[in-house]
């Protein structure tokens, strides 16, 4: 990598900490299980997470257009303020809800509102920050080494999650709340605010030097137009709606299934000590999550030498394809006799799965973009991405309640490999001669 010296050296450490820095979550770990704390059912569950992809719908591609015309550091900015401020009102309310002080309604309101500030966040986030990693690419006369720097620099991200984990773990144990970590996730989103000021200029792209409603309507039909028109563009959206939408709604339920794991653990290993649940669920959540975010990371920095030992990122794509469908396969009889082990593996292996397939299916959708729509298209993706999230969440919450209700298997959660096992025999049919075509 011998692109990591001198000035290059400097950027790609700025790209890895924007990553490690995003990913200080520190609720992520337990972002279903404080829903639950909450007083909410995974139907419900499902809704707001159905409702915060809608509004990230409505507002992504107008916010890619904004970061192409406006500039992309402005637009991260402005996106890590949306974040803060979501931080700020989930855990204010769910303070409250948690000690009882706040009427049902009134907390559904709060936890609705801060999912609009999040959704401006993630808008104006995502695929603004990938864009400006490949115009620097472009600028060094790098662009072929696109997956190798994405990967690398992702790898921090998920570095940055293995960190957390331990941060957010030790956190929860001491403080015996799920809902307070959300104002620890403060502190890093500001240290990133800072960092972005640092970028260099020519990171913001093609920037005009008056921004109108009909330059950015203008800008979002061009874009629209080159997808629709270009049948490669189109397979990509799709194959992203399907694989990161699917596991964008269930990639959380591996917390329930650790909490509930985590019982017999305790009984085994620390039955003289008195815990409460939440500091019982700690006991897997901490290393179990530890370790899928390092094998992630090891993952997504590996992604290029997937591609250059298959030959192409095309012929990648669906070899992760196939991995998926085999993995949801053997998880389906784990997940009804309820076998944790099989789960929890299951859950680390899909993750890893995923932390393969982003970096290939970014360098294949920058490949076919365009340098001065770069974020619109990406954002175009993300909102693909949002519409399969805001179908599949509800669906898979309202299942998972109602196998839990009739009590069908030993596990409520195997109607989540079903439908995994679906959607990735599905594309993997769909996309066997995809070579061909693009």
């Amino acid at each position: 990598m011998n692109f990591y010296f001198g000035v290059s050296h400097i950027m790609i450490k700025r790209f890895s900490l924007y990553g490690f820095l995003k990913n200080q979550k520190y609720y992520e770990p337990f972002i279903l299980l404080a829903f639950l704390q909450m007083g909410l059912s995974y139907t419900l569950i499902g809704f707001l997470i159905a409702f915060r992809e809608f509004m990230v719908n409505l507002m992504e591609i107008p916010s890619g257009a904004i970061a192409d015309v406006w500039g992309r550091r402005r637009s991260m900015i402005l996106s890590f303020f949306a974040y803060i401020i979501h931080f700020a009102l989930i855990g204010f309310a769910g303070t409250f809800a948690v000690n009882g002080r706040i009427p049902y309604p009134l907390l559904l309101v709060f936890l609705f509102v801060s999912m609009v500030f999040f959704a401006v966040g993630d808008a104006f986030r995502t695929g603004t920050h990938k864009a400006m990693i490949f115009t620097w690419l472009r600028l060094q006369g790098r662009i072929d080494s696109k997956t190798e720097v994405y990967g690398y620099t992702r790898s921090w991200s998920q570095v940055g999650s293995a960190v957390s984990v331990l941060i957010a773990c030790s956190f929860v144990y001491f403080s015996n709340s799920y809902v307070q970590i959300f104002y620890f996730s403060i502190i890093p989103y500001v240290l990133n605010i800072i960092n972005f000021t640092t970028y260099p200029k020519e990171l913001d792209g093609d920037v005009k030097d008056t921004v109108n409603f009909n330059r950015i309507m203008t800008h979002i039909k061009e874009s629209f137009v080159v997808i629709f028109r270009r049948k490669s563009l189109r397979r990509l959206i799709l194959e992203s709606m399907g694989y990161e939408g699917f596991f964008k709604s269930i990639k959380d339920y591996l917390q329930p299934i650790l909490q509930q794991a985590s019982l017999p653990v305790i009984t085994l290993l620390f039955a003289g000590l008195a815990m409460s649940r939440e500091q019982q669920s700690v006991i897997l959540i901490g290393p179990v999550y530890f370790l899928l975010y390092m094998l992630s990371a090891g993952a997504s920095k590996q992604a290029h030498k997937l591609v250059n030992k298959i030959g192409s990122e095309d012929a990648s794509a669906r070899v992760l394809w196939l991995g998926m469908f085999l993995l949801m396969i053997l998880l389906i009889p784990g997940m009804f006799l309820n076998i944790y082990w099989l789960m929890i593996a299951g859950f680390i292996a899909y993750y890893v799965i995923q932390n393969l397939w982003t970096p290939v299916f970014i360098s294949r959708l920058d490949a076919h973009s365009s340098e001065s729509q770069g974020a619109t298209v990406m954002s175009i993706q993300s909102q693909s991405k949002s519409i399969a999230t805001m179908v599949i969440a509800p669906i898979t919450g309202l299942a998972v309640d109602f196998i839990k209700v009739k009590e069908i298997g030993l596990s409520e959660f195997w109607p989540l490999a079903v439908f995994g096992a679906i959607i990735s025999g599905l594309f993997l049919i769909g996309t066997r001669n995809s070579s061909k075509e693009i």
